[in-house]
């Protein structure tokens, strides 16, 4: 279930945020030094948090992002910044003229590429991938705001029909507990709105959640560069919607629809952290929305360029007296600042965030592996017993044994040649026993392995002492360790 009982209040001047239920009830106090604190989300329905706590979250520039368990956005936080009243008169203007239509065109242009780039090179498809991208060339050719909504939609309707039919792996253990119709990604349209809200399988509900972090992000970064995030360009004016950043969020949803499908091709899924309500809408458990929340890092770095763009583009736009200074500043990359000293900017590294791996038969979190270590021990065991079967196999088919019989031939004109040609001073195995042998353990194994053509485990047995080998290879591994011809005659 997602957290209940939410409590974040001031304490002693720090920050106490309390969580659970019950015994599993949950706290942690965060100091007002601590500036690495960006970010506090809170997924519930129930809870509260004081007035000095809200203050406290702005006085140290973090944000405070509430989402109910379904994902929606309900309430966020932004550190108070400067506001420009002729940004804002830009932005209620571009409708008017062509700037929300050269906006429109590029955020899409932009979504559109990731699209293409995920069915191209996740899922295999380069052919739907280039049939994505001429939606992206019919764009250059929309002359208003609804044609590029229409090419959009035809752009995604394709690119979702890729995703059609895509496997869930699940955990050994939960395979036969799941639903048939979570086995499966079968549409981004729930069936129980037609809309992508209220998931009813864990891929869709596990995206409505970062999206809502996501349009979190978007409010935040645009309003810290001066915009309305209510006023918005491409998607029409809606109550209770922020459509500025639905429109900024058009880049992001690539990045999510990646890291969601990078998470279910490479890992399982365990039924404990999902669960079915009455009405059918897949929802999430508290541990895996906090897992999933601590990903908001993430994109608040990839929308900081989107919606520091944005305004510059408004901004240009404005009729500028010549008093009015011609750019904007770059509060959430610090672009500005690193131009202004000289130094060329260059934006920093946004790593993919990564989930923690878990078990594939207990569903138990792992260090990294694919099965815990009892798990791994039982699939080790059976594997080698696997193994040991397919070797012994092996051993006895054909191409051993004729691999064997070479072998032998080998070595039997080898022992054919060295009787010809033998020097009887070297028949003498008890001069090898107290004068060669005893000097191999200064030599290397790899040397005596490759003086005589034999592997390394059998030249290390020669050098220990406990195999003797054919009185052909006497003489050169006495060559080996020094043994001269003075020595052979004493």
């Amino acid at each position: 279930m997602p957290p209940i009982g939410v409590r974040l209040q001031i304490q002693n001047g720090q920050l106490c945020a309390e969580w659970g239920i019950g015994r599993d009830r949950q706290s942690i106090c965060l100091p007002r030094v601590n500036r690495n604190l960006k970010r506090i989300v809170i997924i519930g329905s129930s809870g509260f948090a004081t007035f000095d706590a809200i203050r406290w979250v702005s006085d140290i520039d973090a944000s405070l992002i509430f989402l109910d368990r379904r994902g929606k956005l309900l309430f966020a936080s932004t550190p108070t910044a400067p506001s420009d009243v002729r940004l804002r008169r830009a932005q209620c203007l571009a409708m008017e003229n062509d700037t929300a239509l050269k906006i429109s065109r590029e955020l899409i242009s932009q979504k559109i590429d990731g699209q293409a780039a995920i069915v191209r090179d996740m899922l295999g498809n380069s052919v739907a991938a280039e049939a994505i991208l001429r939606f992206k060339a019919e764009l250059a050719e929309t002359e208003d705001i609804d044609a590029v909504r229409l090419t959009e939609a035809l752009a995604a309707k394709l690119y979702w029909s890729q995703w059609a039919n895509l496997p869930i792996r699940w955990i050994r253990k939960d395979e036969d507990r799941v639903p048939a119709h979570w086995k499966r990604f079968t549409s981004r349209i729930s069936s129980i709105t037609h809309s992508p809200r209220l998931a009813t399988d864990p891929v869709n509900a596990c995206m409505n959640l970062l999206h809502g972090l996501c349009e979190a992000e978007c409010r935040i970064a645009l309003i810290g560069t001066g915009l309305d995030p209510e006023i918005g360009l491409m998607h029409r004016d809606a109550p209770n919607r922020s459509s500025l950043a639905n429109d900024a969020q058009e880049v992001l949803r690539p990045m999510v629809d990646s890291f969601v499908l990078n998470w279910v091709q490479t890992e399982f899924l365990r039924k404990a952290d999902f669960w079915e309500d009455k009405n059918g809408n897949c929802r999430l458990v508290s541990d895996l929305c906090r897992r999933l929340s601590e990903t908001s890092a993430f994109w608040r770095r990839a929308v900081a360029p989107v919606a520091e763009w944005i305004a510059e583009a408004l901004w240009s736009s404005a009729v500028k007296s010549a008093n009015q200074e011609r750019t904007l500043p770059t509060r959430l990359t610090q672009r500005r600042r690193s131009e202004g000293r000289g130094r060329q900017y260059f934006p920093p590294p946004n790593v993919a965030p990564s989930l923690q791996t878990i078990c594939q038969s207990c569903g138990a979190l792992t260090l990294g592996g694919r099965h815990c270590r009892r798990c791994g021990k039982e699939v080790s065991g059976k594997k080698l017993v696997e193994l040991a079967k397919l070797g012994r196999a092996a051993a006895v088919g054909p191409e051993a044994q004729k691999k064997r019989s070479e072998t032998q031939h080998k070595h039997e004109a080898a022992k054919r040649a060295w009787r010809e040609s033998r020097d009887e001073n070297w028949n003498d195995s008890k001069r090898y026993d107290t004068e060669i042998q005893p000097r191999l353990s200064t030599v290397k194994i790899a040397s005596i392995a490759l003086a005589l053509g034999v592997s390394e485990p059998y030249a290390a047995d020669i050098r220990a002492g406990r195999r003797r080998p054919h009185p052909r290879h006497w003489q050169g591994l006495a060559e080996l360790v020094g043994f001269t011809e003075c020595d052979q005659r004493r």
